[in-house]
C-alpha cells in the first residue's frame, strides 16, 4: 500500500458528518488531546473548509492492478478562512501512511487554495513538544511568529498545559 499511496492522486472531498466515524478513528490514535465529534461537527456547522483526503482512482491505476479503496480515509484537514489569512486548525494523516509525503502534498494543495482565494498568509499552531511537526512546517517555509501561552489542554503526563508555537507562511498570490 505504501508504494501505491506515494503515486496515487489525492482526492480532496468536502468532509460530511457521515465521515466523522473514520475521522475520529484517525484522530483518536494521532493526538494527545484529540478533537471530539462535537469539535468536528461545530467546524462543519460554522462553515470551516473541511476536507477528507482519499486516493483518487483513475484508469491507469485500475489497469496496473493497483487496488486502492477510495472509501478509505487517508487524511483530513480543517481550515478556517479569515479575511486575509487561512488558519490551519487541524491536519492529520493516518499513522499507517505517515512519512510518505502525504502531509507535504496536502500542505501544497492548501497553499494553492489560499493563493486562489487571495489569502496572502497561512497560520497554524503547533505544540513545541511535537518536534517532528515543528520541523515539518519549518521545512515547508513556515516561521514562528508568536506563542500562545497555555494554549493546549492539560497534559496528563506532565500535569501542565502546553504553549502553542504560532507559525505562518506568506503565500504568493496570482497577479
Amino acid at each position: 500500500m505504501s508504494q501505491a499511496s506515494e503515486g496515487a492522486e489525492l482526492s480532496f472531498m468536502p468532509m460530511e458528518s457521515s465521515d466523522l466515524d473514520a475521522v475520529l478513528a484517525i484522530e483518536a490514535v494521532s493526538h494527545l488531546h484529540p478533537w471530539t465529534r462535537g469539535n468536528f461537527s461545530d467546524s462543519l456547522a460554522a462553515g470551516h473548509w473541511a476536507y477528507c483526503i482519499r486516493p483518487r482512482l483513475d484508469q491507469d491505476h485500475t489497469q496496473r492492478g493497483t487496488f486502492l479503496d477510495p472509501q478509505v480515509l487517508w487524511a483530513y484537514c480543517i481550515l478556517y478562512p479569515a479575511v486575509d489569512e487561512l488558519h490551519l486548525l487541524n491536519i492529520t494523516v493516518s499513522p499507517k501512511l505517515r512519512q510518505l509525503g502525504l502531509g507535504s502534498r496536502m500542505m501544497n494543495a492548501i497553499e494553492g487554495v489560499a493563493a486562489q482565494q487571495n489569502m496572502p498568509r497561512i497560520i497554524l499552531e503547533v505544540r513545541p513538544s511535537n518536534t517532528p511537526a515543528v520541523a515539518f512546517y519549518q521545512r515547508l517555509g513556515y516561521e514562528q511568529i508568536g506563542v500562545r501561552k497555555n494554549y493546549y489542554p492539560l497534559n496528563p503526563e506532565s500535569g501542565k498545559r502546553e504553549d502553542a508555537i504560532v507559525m505562518a507562511k506568506s503565500i504568493k498570490l496570482a497577479v
